[in-house]
């Protein structure tokens, strides 16, 4: 099944549901074939959806195995567009829940920012980079900064 986002709100939105569920296709959905991610988790730099499967299933796979459900929430989005491009930026926060309890295990956020384009009338990410601040003196990210 190919996702249509008519809107990139619509593509954000998928994320957050396909994350929730757990879905790699749904969530490849949005992604154009040549995306290319710069992750602050694991890998540097991905390119091609091939790349960011193996990536997304193993975070799926983990999320299964340990029994969570993962919650998205999009912050101080902000969406610049024309007819063709667009540019995200915001704060995303992943709240984990134990999925037979429901008790929250862990919350943090990072920064994320998307470049869009418009294909066959349907949004997709050609570019995605996460990042986190880093605590000079320790040299670890920061997480929940605000």
């Amino acid at each position: 099944m190919v996702e249509s986002f008519l809107k990139v709100q619509d593509a954000l939105e998928n994320y957050k549901t396909a994350v929730y569920e757990k879905n790699v296709e749904k969530f490849l959905s949005m992604y154009a074939p040549d995306i290319h991610i710069y992750d602050c988790w694991g890998n540097w730099e991905g390119k091609g959806i091939s790349s960011w499967k193996g990536s997304v299933c193993e975070w799926f796979n983990g999320l299964s195995e340990d029994g969570v459900l993962l919650e998205v929430a999009f912050n101080d989005l902000v969406v610049e567009e024309n007819s063709h491009l667009a540019f995200v930026h915001c704060a995303v926060t992943f709240a984990a829940y134990q999925e037979e309890s429901g008790e929250k295990l862990r919350q943090l956020t990072n920064r994320f920012t998307y470049g869009l384009k418009k294909v066959n009338e349907s949004w997709v990410i050609t570019h995605e980079h996460s990042s986190l601040p880093i605590n000079m003196e320790t040299g670890k990210g920061i997480f929940n900064f605000k």
